[in-house]
């Protein structure tokens, strides 16, 4: 079984190879699997748009080569940063958010401004992450984790990726560019959804071998 990860994202890729690493299958991201293709997500939830992403991929990958997509899965996800101050932004538009473009020093330092005057509890804000699984046959699994948190006063640390320098977590006393790999990933929204679809995944093969 190989197992082809819907992201082209190389610190996303580390995260889910150390993750997912006991599982017996190759883990490849969806380049190396030979699909470059984008994927339109459209959907109104981080939920809905793994899915999309999952089920689209697993179809690419299945008329590239019918006999391969036998034994593949397509894990997906969506992710973003919820601000409660920001009621829910950047959320499902997190990579798009102020600008496709634009880069997270400048989307992390905007964020910070806006929440000038938010102090204490009004600056909650959560790491959010639905992973997606299409099997073969088309079969969908789904997971959802959660990381709660703060938006710091500032930008620090450079162990993370996108918000991650202005995610404060209070249990650490630090952002989660701050703290190493391995505390993110026990922590992390990514981690936890990753898990859980690990154990998913582990039934779902063991059925198929019986």
């Amino acid at each position: 079984m190989r197992i082809v990860f819907a992201t082209g994202n190389k610190d996303k890729m580390k995260e889910i190879r150390r993750i997912l690493g006991d599982l017996d299958a190759e883990i490849l991201s969806m380049k190396e699997a030979g699909v470059f293709e984008d994927v339109v997500e459209d959907g109104t939830t981080f939920s809905e748009n793994a899915a999309i992403k999952a089920s689209a991929i697993y179809k690419l990958l299945e008329e590239k080569d019918p006999e391969a997509a036998k034994e593949t899965v397509v894990l997906a996800d969506d992710s973003g940063l919820e601000v409660d101050f920001l009621g829910g932004e950047p959320g499902i538009y997190s990579a798009r958010y102020l600008g496709k473009d634009t880069p997270y020093t400048e989307k992390n330092r905007i964020i910070i401004e806006r929440l000038k005057d938010a102090e204490g509890e009004e600056r909650s804000a959560r790491f959010v992450c639905a992973i997606a699984a299409c099997l073969p046959g088309g079969k969908m699994l789904g997971t959802l984790g959660k990381m709660e948190g703060r938006i710091g006063y500032e930008i620090a640390g450079e162990n993370g990726f996108g918000y991650d320098p202005i995610f404060f977590l209070p249990e650490y006393g630090k952002t989660s560019a701050e703290i190493s790999a391995d505390e993110k990933n026990a922590i992390s929204h990514r981690g936890k959804a990753l898990r859980e679809m690990e154990k998913l995944l582990r039934e779902a093969f063991e059925d198929g071998n019986k």
